[in-house]
């Protein structure tokens, strides 16, 4: 298929998908098609369409997952009018675990505690669990076993990264309320829960 052709129903499956595609998937959507494009053919057709979204409202964006279209940050201001709800709230107990966990994992729960000087309720990992932004890597072979956490796709994904060395290093980061803009912290007790 050249690549006139195959720009366009990519722009479909991008504006369909409700979640990113990555360039195996989209070849996978084509198997059986008389004109089915290679992976490099799909690879050069996205090119070509971040190309054409630069500068506009939206983009084609490259994330963990794959690619994807989303609204620029620049006009955020203007789309969040589109929703009554306002946006999550996150404690910040549970931004500084997410932190920990993103900067030094594989790490424990006791790890963490003693990182930041108290003990880290329960609703918190639950909480990141729930939003898939942490998973159990495994145990740590010392007594009790506790639980290896990390980070996850979604993780990566939700903040707009396509691995962890996107993440700033921690000399850039002075603040917790820093890190990201786009969060509002509460002052909430250790439940993390918004």
């Amino acid at each position: 298929m050249e690549i006139e052709k195959l720009k366009p129903v990519l722009e479909a499956l991008f504006s369909a998908s409700d979640k990113p595609l990555s360039v195996a998937q989209l070849f996978d959507l084509f198997a059986g098609d008389i004109e089915q494009p290679s992976k490099d053919e799909i690879r050069k057709a996205i090119e070509e369409l971040v190309e054409k979204y630069e500068g506009s409202g939206f983009q084609l964006k490259q994330v963990a997952s794959g690619f994807r279209f989303q609204v620029r940050t620049d006009f955020e201001t203007w789309v969040v009018r589109l929703w009554e709800q306002k946006p999550p709230r996150y404690s910040r107990a549970m931004m500084e675990t997410l932190a920990l966990i993103a900067y030094r994992q594989p790490i424990t729960r006791g790890e963490i505690e003693d990182i930041r000087g108290v003990s880290v309720s329960t609703n918190i990992i639950r909480t990141l669990e729930e939003r898939n932004w942490v998973k159990s890597l495994g145990h740590k072979e010392v007594p009790g076993r506790p639980a290896l956490y990390g980070t996850t796709r979604e993780f990566l994904d939700y903040f707009n990264l396509k691995s962890l060395n996107e993440l700033p290093s921690l000399v850039e980061i002075r603040d917790l309320d820093q890190f990201t803009p786009e969060l509002a912290f509460t002052e909430d007790s250790e439940a993390g829960t918004g």
